[in-house]
């Protein structure tokens, strides 16, 4: 017969007490600026080359959509011209 693996105890698990008390309104904004802080410093920021290739990547982008938003707009304005001469 095989050996059976026996399963390893369960260890006990404590239960943390949850106050029900609210803190007061100064407490619960100092804890928010402290929780901000400790946040902010886990963000990797972006060196300034990168802030600089990404900006102007946007910055294409937003020339790009434009022209071609202009292209189209254009496009629909010659036609509705044309269709009032039709029927005007």
């Amino acid at each position: 017969m095989a050996e059976e693996k026996k399963a390893a105890p369960a260890t006990a698990k404590v239960a943390v007490k949850k106050t029900d008390e609210k803190l007061g309104f100064f407490k619960r904004v100092g804890k928010w600026f402290r929780d901000m802080k400790s946040e902010l410093k886990k963000v990797v920021w972006p060196t300034p080359k990168q802030t600089a290739k990404g900006s102007l990547v946007a910055i294409v982008m937003m020339v790009v959509c434009a022209v071609v938003l202009w292209g189209f707009d254009s496009a629909a304005q010659a036609v509705v011209k044309a269709l009032i001469n039709i029927f005007a």
